[in-house]
């Protein structure tokens, strides 16, 4: 240790800050299942369980997280959802679609997110903790069709900019969604439609959690919406929470359950990072199990 009361305090800084990179390393391969009981359904229904999946974005490289999300067919659950940036690799579409394995064989939806269509880019991180200038960087192509194509051939179905109605254990439940708001693809309007009278359950599903979005889907009637995209912040402060979103949402819903006037908001912080920025603090990456439940009497 230097004896010089300067050079030691820039040691110990600099001990510190590799330190904290390390553990903010180790974090972001820390995966870990939560589990949330939503009160969204009639009074006498029983329970429904929903698996939330977000933003894995997948390298073909990253072994311990696909046999990490494989094991996840074993929650058996009654519908799948996943919010979109499934990639982060050119090469990265059989590795997801392996990782996700039997659980596409069981009912399931998604949307796209914008890292579904384009690469990753390297971004100077600051960028992130000023407001938004509109702007959006990206990267090349990425083969979104061959993922797309990968989960409707198994079954699932594409909500991007669309509806679709399921039969589930007796119940009737009817699902929206749209592209991602974000780059700007998302066209609500065009399949906006009051909750029907004989849904017993209505769902909306989004990557970017945009007002503009959200609050026309609870204002339809949605008993849940569910989305991404945040990462919970990634880069979180403990007692203070995520410093950003990265988008229009509030840093207190970056993550977890909230609600919206008349629905209840879902926001995963997801199971990845871009490969250029791959660290998280207080935010570990997460899948999400929620057990739908009826309201409170």
């Amino acid at each position: 240790m230097p004896t010089n009361p300067w050079l030691r305090s820039a040691a110990t800084l600099v001990a510190a800050a590799g330190a904290g990179l390390a553990y903010a390393a180790a974090e972001a391969r820390s995966y870990r299942l939560r589990r949330l009981d939503v009160p969204c359904l009639s009074r006498g229904q029983r329970p429904l369980r929903v698996l939330h999946l977000t933003d894995l974005h997948m390298t073909p490289g990253q072994h311990r997280k696909q046999v990490w999300v494989r094991q996840l067919a074993a929650l058996q659950p009654d519908l799948v959802v996943n919010t979109g940036d499934n990639l982060a690799h050119v090469d990265a579409v059989p590795f997801v679609l392996d990782a996700l394995g039997p659980l596409l064989d069981g009912p399931g939806v998604f949307v796209m997110g914008s890292n579904d269509y384009y690469a990753p880019t390297f971004r100077n991180p600051a960028r992130y903790l000023v407001p938004s200038d509109e702007r959006r960087l990206h990267g090349g192509f990425l083969p979104w069709e061959d993922l797309r194509d990968g989960f409707t051939t198994d079954g699932w179905v594409d909500l991007d900019n669309a509806r679709t109605r399921f039969e589930i254990d007796g119940r009737t439940l009817d699902l929206v969604g749209v592209d991602d708001p974000h780059i700007y693809r998302d066209r609500y309007d065009e399949v906006s439609a009051p909750k029907a009278p004989d849904a017993d359950l209505v769902l909306g599903v989004v990557h970017a959690p945009y007002h503009r979005v959200i609050d026309k889907m609870s204002t339809d009637g949605c008993d849940l919406v569910l989305a991404g995209h945040t990462h919970g912040g990634q880069l979180c402060v403990p007692g203070v929470g995520a410093l950003v979103t990265n988008c229009d949402l509030e840093r207190s819903r970056a993550s977890g359950l909230s609600w919206l006037d008349g629905a209840y908001l879902h926001v995963s912080a997801g199971l990845g990072t871009s490969p250029y920025a791959p660290v998280r603090f207080a935010c570990p990456p997460e899948a999400t199990l929620l057990t739908l439940i009826p309201r409170p009497a």
